[in-house]
C-alpha cells in the first residue's frame, strides 16, 4: 500500500489470480463462476464445429448442458445426472479456482475427506442458459483479437479511475 491507495488501484489492469493447477485449455476453453453458476464451454470431442455449453447452478446444484447451437445434450438423462461435459468443465474449475472456492461458490457441503466436488452436489435440473454461457464466451474470444495496447479499452471504461470513488 502507498499513500495513495494499493499499487494496483492506480494501474488499468488488476492483478490475476494464477490457478490453482494447470489445466488443459483443449477440452474445456472457457471456465467461469459467474451469473450464480459453474459455467463453461466443453469441446466436444468427436466434432470440432460443436462444443457444449455447461452450467452447475449455486445453491440448488441444477444442470445444464446444450449444444452451441441449443440442441440438448444426449448424455445428461432427466437432467438430474452429470453428462461427461458437466463433469469436465467441473473438473476445469477445481483445477482454476481450486476445490474449496468452487464448493463455496456452489454452496456444496463437501464430506469429511473427500477431494470430489460431485460428493457434495445434490442435483436437479436448471433452466437452459446456453445462449448466456455461449455469449459471455464469445465476448472474451472477441477480446483475444485486441492487439496490445497501454491504452483504456471504451468498454471498459466503467470503471472508475482510482481516487475518484470517496
Amino acid at each position: 500500500m502507498t499513500n495513495g491507495g494499493a499499487v494496483h488501484e492506480r494501474r488499468s489492469a488488476a492483478p490475476v489470480i494464477a490457478p490453482a493447477r494447470p489445466r488443459k485449455l483443449a477440452k474445456v476453453p472457457f471456465v467461469e463462476l459467474a451469473d450464480g453458476r459453474l459455467q463453461g464451454v466443453v469441446s466436444s470431442g468427436s466434432d470440432v464445429e460443436r462444443v457444449y455449453v455447461s452450467s452447475i447452478t449455486a445453491g440448488d446444484h441444477g444442470l445444464s448442458c446444450n449444444t452451441n447451437n441449443n440442441r440438448p445434450c444426449g448424455g445428461l438423462p432427466g437432467g438430474s445426472r452429470a453428462c461427461n461435459h458437466l463433469r469436465a468443465l467441473a473438473d476445469a474449475a477445481v483445477a482454476q479456482y481450486g476445490l474449496a472456492r468452487v464448493a463455496r461458490y456452489l454452496k456444496v457441503t463437501l464430506p469429511e475427506n473427500t477431494e470430489d466436488l460431485w460428493a457434495g452436489l445434490h442435483t436437479t435440473t436448471a433452466p437452459n442458459r446456453a445462449a448466456e454461457v455461449f455469449s459471455g464466451f464469445l465476448r472474451h474470444l472477441a477480446y483475444l483479437e485486441v492487439p496490445p495496447t497501454t491504452d483504456p479499452l471504451p468498454e471498459l471504461q466503467w470503471f472508475p479511475a482510482a481516487g475518484a470513488v470517496r
